[in-house]
């Protein structure tokens, strides 16, 4: 059934990207332009989550979730005057996992050229690898050996041949060959909530993907030394990504977020959720009196300085990666409390980390996202970097048959083009 009346169309050439945010519920509709790779978002739709339907960025009640996305998308849909056929959700929580895995490989016969089919078994090997590392890691963080993950997002980060950078390494010859992979797993029981809401929603599913790692790939740039670690702070979660020497070399979550602030100047102020978030958002927009100001201040300085010790942590858990990249763009909500950027600022929280220098520290803006073109003029600030984000994924999948699972396959059909 029609999320609206008989006056819109169904067409080929729309998709949808749709953030379910801890706080809010984000549709975009993008008018997918194929001969050129590039996107227009057309319509936007934006409704708050009800209190207790999401927790970490993980969905808790599917019934509300998707009564509040059904409005969300409804308004975009309507914005637009046409009902894609196609759709991206993203994923986010504690116990997404993304992370780079290398294999080296030595050749027996250097002679000869290397093929599709020899490409595809040490394709799997780093997938194999991969997968039997990230299910020890939950186990470990859960305290449940049989946590079953899923496949979200893979990508060919790098391949060398003798050491040599190649972009295809099919029909080369050579002895060493070494290909990192990243990839981005779910458990089951969040991929498989996201896939009830969107059947609910009678969504056709272009993919499910892990946000910080759409975030990453839609605003780096095309070169093989750009280096960056892109910081997006929702609602419940904050969602880090690495990307170095020209790929994504892992993600990782918080579960730490803007309502963690919000819950604490409830708590200072004696005001409900609600309240206390007007005033949180007052605060960052610069409009308390310089008295409440300096009050509100006071209140979430000890919360951001553990948000940051997290940062700390997670960074030092890179390492694969010789030096951290010298910047950092931040995004969503929660990036904009000025106590975050002053936070990231300040030199000594950087002392035990493989930093050349101190980072520069700047917000993501929309301009900043690769391929997109916003005819709405409704995207504004970084808290419209993410659902950005996923419909550029969207326009990169837009036109293909549904595809939630068998990613495993597009990795290695990434060289037969």
């Amino acid at each position: 059934m029609s999320l609206f009346g008989k006056s819109k169309t169904k067409v080929d050439n729309y998709a949808l990207a749709l953030d379910i945010g801890t706080a809010v519920a984000k549709a975009l509709v993008v008018k997918v332009d194929f001969k050129n790779g590039r996107g227009e978002i057309v319509g936007v739709g934006r409704e708050p989550q009800q209190l207790g339907d999401m927790h970490s960025g993980a969905v808790s009640n599917i019934e509300g979730v998707v009564a509040t996305a059904d409005k969300a998308i409804t308004k975009a849909c309507e914005m637009a005057k046409a009902e894609p056929n196609q759709a991206v959700l993203g994923i986010a929580g504690e116990l997404v996992k993304g992370a780079k895995t290398t294999v080296h490989y030595e050749r027996l016969k250097p002679d000869s050229k290397i093929t599709i089919n020899e490409l595809r078994e040490i394709v799997g090997q780093v997938q194999k690898r991969a997968f039997a590392k990230v299910r020890k890691q939950l186990a470990w963080e859960t305290g449940h050996s049989e946590i079953d993950v899923k496949l979200i997002n893979a990508a060919v980060v790098d391949v060398h041949i003798d050491g040599y950078r190649i972009t295809n390494p099919v029909g080369f010859q050579g002895k060493d060959v070494s290909i990192g992979i990243f990839n981005a797993y779910a458990p089951l029981i969040h991929l498989g909530a996201l896939q009830t809401i969107a059947a609910d929603l009678h969504l056709d599913l272009l993919s499910i993907t892990a946000e910080p790692y759409a975030v990453a790939r839609a605003v780096s740039e095309d070169a093989d030394d750009f280096g960056a670690i892109f910081i997006d702070i929702g609602g419940g979660t904050t969602d880090i990504a690495v990307v170095h020497k020209g790929g994504v070399e892992g993600t990782k979550m918080l579960a730490i977020g803007g309502r963690t602030f919000t819950k604490r100047l409830g708590e200072e102020l004696g005001k409900s959720f609600v309240e206390a978030e007007k005033i949180k958002l007052r605060y960052s927009a610069g409009r308390l009196s310089p008295e409440g100001m300096v009050k509100v201040k006071e209140f979430l300085d000890s919360d951001i300085r553990v948000w940051l010790s997290g940062i700390e942590l997670a960074l030092s858990e890179f390492k694969n990666v010789d030096l951290l990249p010298s910047r950092i763009f931040l995004c969503g909500g929660g990036s904009l409390l000025p106590g975050i950027k002053e936070a990231l600022l300040s030199p000594k929280w950087t002392d035990s980390l493989p930093f050349a220098k101190q980072p520069a520290v700047n917000h993501l803006r929309p301009k900043d996202v690769k391929d997109l073109r916003d005819k709405t003029r409704q995207l504004k600030d970084p808290t419209d970097i993410t659902p950005m984000a996923l419909a550029s994924v969207a326009v990169e999948l837009a036109g293909e048959d549904t595809v939630v699972g068998g990613v495993l396959n597009k990795v290695a059909d990434i060289f037969e083009t």
